[in-house]
């Protein structure tokens, strides 16, 4: 079998065993081991078989066995385990990928994780810190590559992360080495492991293994269930202190992480071509969502909105993102990470050291850059590790330039922020943003990563995960979650917990505008509708809301009902153009146009020369058979800033005063004032037909000066 066929079959075992389809699962577990031709796992699948049919022979019978669950979960788990090690053996025999390569090197090494870390846990001598790497790049290498350990093995390295003599940064890298191990194949015992470094006395430890315990949850979520053992580990480790708090923040990172990629590309496309060019653009028009009908604003009473998108303001948000833990620096390093440092797969999960031998670069200067780096919190440790290389290779005054200023940097940092820098929960807070970079810095940018499952393409969520989601069932967590995703405009997540705390917060009206709003977005205007009007029972005074429901009535072609609340809201806004805008359509769509002028021309006398009042009035006129007025309209909007449907609309009124030619030239205008051409103009076009033969155009007109278009 290829590499390929291999990953195939394996994969359909394992959504097969996911959905406890287990005789079909056990055929195809038949079908990889005579295809890899590994005969020497045939007695354990034939084991697992014949359990399988004795129990289902019981169950059929109707005899009580009170065993059953308990065996059910050993035979699907023991599926699971055989079915990785016949891909494991299968692709160490096959596959050219680096963990397969990795493989075959270990198992030509006679070391041994005691023996390893025993040397790690004797002092250093001094100028020999470089040998000390060494064996944990060797100790990285062998937790990674481990298939699934022995008891010996697990209790040696178990000993090692509750307290033995291990440094930190060893415990550290142990933790990341289980991690990624764990994602190439699932071993329990690896995971009771992350369970022990969760219990650490160090942060840096017990974070780093909070963060994996989520990421193998969130790879093995189905079958982790049939572990009795997990099950309760979490419960113990839920008791420990900071439990609830730290999963909190490691879910609160993963939320944040979808926010990179969007982070860099603004860098990309926008702040550092603009920042090039020293300009600013204009600020765009704010009510254009409105006047398109999106109506997609966000209640601006939720939280404040940034008022204009000049470079300024990018750079403001730059900065509140990077306050609020977003990861703003990927891409100012995305092209520093071919340093040779970062050839060995264990250094982009190594804590930043200042003893580490790569920087022995030392002129009279760098220490301070070094002292720097260590306390930027702002920064995860493959950052620190690229930046300070990258500063080697500038010229010695340039470096000294960088050096004082990060020096002042640090004076001012630590002058603002005093005890607060050196506070725990900060900076269990910022060893987690951290953890979490460093890992994105790994999957995004690691040489091979193509090999390897990217974990931020579905991001964990643990309040999801089933074996998580109880420890994060307060609503105070739910709500801030919840907040953070409606925030970052992540709509359908946001729906799924506001919907879950109209429970916990029956009489809170945020609660359902919010609520409501996501399903608006998403298209269920319905809906949304729903919740806007239990709101609207609980707070009668909110603009927002009243404009809101009259929207969603308006879409659901009930103007009537609109034509209610957009009154409400037009003696609510008094002085506002919009409202008699708003209020207008709604006679509009009810085809009392001489109602609906009324209110177009108090929008066009609040605001002269105020073009999306003259559209209406020029559409209302048109449709009310007015069209001199239409005209009058039409011509002075087409001098101004005319769109496609202007020259469409304009058209429409010279065509229903029997100005055929003239009516044509604004075609072909429209036409051509659009990319798409004809296409996009035949559409908008055929639209309009019903309200052109109700101006008395002459309905077999209509395909004649259409091909007369299409000859031109």
């Amino acid at each position: 079998m290829t590499t390929k066929e291999i990953n195939q079959v394996y994969r359909r075992i394992v959504e097969l065993l996911d959905e406890g389809v287990l005789k079909t699962a056990f055929d195809w577990v038949q079908t990889l081991i005579s295809g890899a031709q590994l005969f020497s796992f045939q007695d354990r699948l034939d084991e697992l078989q014949k359990t399988y049919r004795y129990m289902l022979d019981y169950f059929v019978e109707g005899s009580e066995d009170p065993m059953r669950r308990q065996i059910y979960a050993g035979i699907r788990t023991g599926a699971y385990e055989l079915s990785d090690r016949i891909r494991r053996q299968a692709l160490t025999d096959e596959s050219q990928a680096l963990y397969y390569v990795s493989v075959r090197q270990r198992d030509e090494s006679h070391d041994a994780p005691g023996v390893m870390l025993d040397a790690l846990a004797k002092p250093f001598k001094a100028g020999d810190f470089e040998g000390y790497e060494s064996g944990n790049d060797r100790l990285f290498l062998w937790l990674w590559t481990a298939s699934f350990l022995s008891e010996e093995d697990a209790a040696i390295i178990g000993g090692a992360l509750k307290g033995g003599a291990a440094p930190v940064m060893t415990k550290c890298l142990i933790v990341s080495a289980l991690m990624l191990s764990l994602q190439a194949f699932f071993d329990v015992k690896k995971l009771y492991l992350l369970f022990d470094a969760a219990e650490s006395d160090d942060d840096e430890v017990r974070i780093r293994a909070f963060v994996s315990i989520c990421l193998t949850l969130h790879a093995y979520g189905k079958r982790t269930a049939y572990y009795e053992g997990i099950r309760h580990r979490l419960d113990m480790l839920a008791e420990t202190p900071d439990f609830t708090r730290i999963l909190q923040s490691v879910t609160l990172r993963f939320i944040l992480s979808r926010e990179t990629e969007k982070v860099s590309f603004t860098m990309r496309n926008e702040i550092i071509p603009e920042l090039i060019k020293h300009s600013i653009k204009p600020n765009p028009d704010p009510d254009a969502a409105e006047l398109q009908g999106a109506a997609d604003d966000m209640n601006p009473e939720w939280f404040e909105v940034a008022a204009n998108s000049s470079l300024a303001k990018k750079i403001e948000e730059y900065s509140r993102l990077q306050e609020e833990g977003v990861d703003v620096m990927h891409s100012s390093f995305v092209d520093l990470k071919h340093f040779p440092f970062f050839r060995s797969i264990g250094h982009w999960f190594m804590p930043f050291i200042p003893e580490h031998s790569t920087l022995a670069f030392r002129t009279e200067v760098m220490p301070a850059t070094v002292e720097m780096l260590k306390q930027a919190s702002f920064m995860c440790n493959s950052d620190k590790y690229s930046l300070y290389f990258n500063l080697c290779q500038m010229p010695e005054r340039q470096r000294m330039m960088v050096n004082m200023q990060m020096s002042s940097q640090l004076d001012a940092m630590h002058e603002q922020y005093g005890e607060a820098l050196r506070s725990r929960q900060n900076r269990m807070e910022s060893i987690t943003g951290q953890y979490v970079q460093d890992l994105f810095r790994f999957y995004k940018l690691f040489p091979k990563r193509k090999e390897f499952n990217d974990v931020f393409k579905n991001t964990p969520e643990p309040h999801n995960l089933p074996a998580l989601k109880q420890y994060l069932s307060d609503p105070e967590i739910l709500l801030c979650f919840a907040e953070l995703y409606l925030r970052k405009n992540y709509l359908d997540d946001a729906q799924a917990l506001y919907a879950q705390l109209t429970a916990h917060y029956p009489d809170d009206d945020t609660i359902y505008q919010k609520l409501g709003y996501c399903k608006q977005m998403s298209g269920d205007t319905a809906g949304a509708l729903d919740d806007y009007l239990r709101a609207e029972i609980m707070n009668t005074g909110s603009k927002w809301l009243i404009r809101r429901i009259g929207y969603c009535y308006k879409a659901l072609k009930q103007p009537e009902k609109a034509l209610e609340f957009y009154r409400r809201y037009e003696t609510m806004t008094p002085g506002n153009m919009q409202a008699q805008i708003l209020v207008g359509n709604c006679y509009m769509d009810m085809k009392d146009y001489s109602e609906a002028l009324k209110y177009y021309f108090k929008a066009d006398y609040m605001e002269r020369d105020n073009v999306r009042a003259w559209r209406a009035v020029a559409w209302c006129s048109f449709m009310s058979k007015k069209f001199e007025q239409a005209r009058n309209y039409y011509t002075r909007i087409l001098a101004l800033s005319p769109q496609t449907q202007d020259y469409l609309n304009a058209g429409h009124t010279e065509w229903a005063m029997r100005q055929t030619a003239k009516a044509f030239a604004h075609y072909l205008s429209a036409i051509g004032s659009d990319d798409d051409g004809f296409e996009k103009f035949l559409t908008l076009f055929d639209r309009d037909i019903p309200d052109l033969v109700q101006a008395g155009v002459d309905p077999d007109a209509i395909p004649l000066l259409l091909d007369r278009l299409r000859y031109t």
